[in-house]
């Protein structure tokens, strides 16, 4: 029952560490979803915003 109340950042925190648990989850390291979640909504706009920018001077360069 108290798994049914249970908040969905703890779920996801929950399943996270679990699966950080196992050997063969452990051994790719971080991901993209690890990346995006730790940064904020500021960082990853930033972020998005410049990869963007990249794009359109290497296509005007080339």
């Amino acid at each position: 029952m108290r798994k049914e109340k249970e908040k969905p950042e703890r779920k996801r925190e929950r399943f996270r560490s679990e699966e950080l648990k196992r050997q063969s989850s452990s051994i790719h390291g971080s991901n993209l979803s690890d990346l995006v979640g730790s940064m904020s909504w500021k960082s990853m706009g930033l972020l998005v915003l410049i990869i963007i920018v990249f794009f359109v001077v290497l296509k005007l360069m080339l």
